[in-house]
């Protein structure tokens, strides 16, 4: 995509609650986006709700961006010639702004009491009209302001559309028309004084000279509302007069074919932080909800995923969010990481509160020669305690269910021949482990899977697990022999 003048995104979360992976999606194609075309990233915080707004979910909100991988070319912590990026911080603007707009007829206070606006509505969905504002204020004379505000009553500051449509090109869904009755004119400062997104997100965007806006789908509707104040603020002189062009990203379902809210236990950020996904492979996975590399290729970095993207190829179609497919691919991302950077990022999950084994007990050493086998089988980090538990416990941790399947007619007896032939096994390798297994299930008429099974729970706990061998061998030749000898006295007692 050519483009006149240089690319200029923003991404303006709100600061409240848990950040939403549908919010880190439209974070990750903005920033796609600007990469791609060597733009400028633009970090807004839109935190001028003070009742909802919080400290606390704004250092998250950074805290998440860097987690992830994000950076930014303006913005808080990196400072900018559009400076503050905080909304809380630039309500003297604002307030500028709207009496700008009232003075040169693009706005108009409105006297109607919610009591009033309720039964025009009622009145009007009765009647089969649309429900939206009928524009009573409009024409109010400085007589009828006059007796308003002797009765008392407060204003708000409505946005006066324009009586044509409303027509702009969406870089997903194409050409859109918005007719007047569909578009009523809107409240743009509240009774109060304070300004609503309304007015602070398209004027931010004027004077940011922020020249594509890429946000979700439930934000279209408002599009036509922002469209012609931005032809306002360019009326009165605020921003460089450039219109934004807008792509939508489609919806993001969740079970029953309903939008992803931030109640569903998949949407928070923190629930993939906490289970131990990569940064890369979450954003892998959020990257196909809407767009694709290849039809044929799900799994690529972030690096690939810039020098491809284009917003043109974002499907309109809402997009099913698979938490299956989404471990899927960050398991294969793990599996793609050099096995020392696979050692470092387990690290937070072999120590308190984490890992379940006092940390006297940990052996670094053990953990290192156990790491690749593990690495092929875990789907996130949090998955590595389960995994290698056995090598730091005193004693395995064995659940009843996986006791009772392993530990069948006759296991006594095989056990104790696995035994005496571990014993005598050679340790240096895991193969001839495998062979003292293997001998003593023919001893018994059993195939290696049978054999194996019994020893499995008697020393790691689990049915299954990592490479049987391959673990006997880390563990050892006397803690081997002790677990079985603890098997053997479970199944005699």
């Amino acid at each position: 995509m050519a483009n006149a003048t240089p690319v200029r995104v923003r991404f303006c979360p709100s600061p409240t609650g848990n950040p939403h992976v549908g919010l880190v999606r439209t974070a990750l194609f903005n920033w796609a986006f600007a990469r791609h075309h060597k733009g400028t990233l633009v970090f807004r915080i839109e935190d001028t709700d003070a009742a909802r707004d919080s400290e606390e979910s704004y250092q998250q909100l950074l805290d998440s961006m860097r987690w992830l991988g994000f950076d930014w070319d303006e913005g808080p912590e990196v400072g900018g010639p559009h400076a503050p990026y905080r909304q809380s911080q630039r309500m003297d603007l604002y307030k500028d702004v709207a009496e700008k707009l009232l003075a040169a007829g693009h706005a108009y206070r409105c006297y109607c009491t919610t009591e009033e606006l309720d039964a025009r509505r009622d009145a009007a969905r009765k009647a089969g009209k649309p429900s939206g504002y009928d524009g009573k204020c409009r024409t109010v004379t400085p007589e009828q302001k006059a007796a308003y505000e002797a009765e008392g009553r407060t204003s708000i500051v409505r946005f006066r559309m324009p009586d044509e449509p409303v027509t702009f090109t969406d870089l997903v869904r194409g050409e859109l028309t918005f007719t007047p009755e569909n578009v009523p004119d809107y409240g743009i400062v509240r009774a109060n004084g304070a300004p609503l997104y309304t007015l602070v997100n398209p004027v931010d965007d004027a004077l940011m000279e922020i020249t594509h806006v890429l946000r979700g789908e439930d934000l279209l509707s408002s599009t036509p509302r922002q469209v012609a104040l931005y032809r306002a603020l360019a009326d009165i002189g605020v921003g460089n007069g450039t219109i934004p062009a807008f792509g939508h990203l489609p919806y993001v379902m969740g079970e029953g074919n309903k939008k992803l809210s931030k109640r569903d236990p998949q949407a928070s950020l923190n629930l993939y932080r906490e289970r131990g996904f990569l940064p890369a492979g979450l954003l892998n996975y959020l990257s196909l909800l809407g767009w694709s590399l290849a039809e044929d290729r799900d799994i690529f970095s972030m690096d690939e995923m810039v020098a491809a993207f284009d917003i043109a190829d974002v499907n309109a179609n809402p997009a099913r969010f698979d938490l299956k497919k989404c471990e899927a691919i960050n398991a294969t991302h793990l599996r793609q990481l050099e096995v020392k950077d696979f050692i470092a990022a387990c690290e937070p999950w072999l120590n308190a509160p984490h890992a379940p084994w006092a940390p006297e007990a940990f052996d670094r050493a053990a953990f290192e020669a156990i790491a690749p086998y593990a690495q092929t089988r875990v789907t996130v980090l949090s998955d590595i305690t389960d995994n290698v538990d056995f090598l730091f416990l005193d004693t395995p941790v064995a659940d009843e269910a996986s006791w009772n399947k392993a530990m069948k007619e006759g296991s006594d007896a095989l056990l104790s021949t696995a035994r005496g032939k571990l014993a005598d096994a050679d340790w240096s390798s895991p193969e001839a482990l495998k062979e003292a297994v293997l001998a003593a299930g023919e001893e018994h008429g059993l195939k290696l899977g049978k054999a194996q099974a019994p020893v499995r729970v008697a020393v790691t706990g689990r049915t299954v697990g990592l490479p049987l061998f391959e673990s006997l061998e880390i563990l050892g030749r006397d803690r081997t022999l002790s677990r079985i000898d603890a098997a053997l006295a479970k199944l005699a007692g």
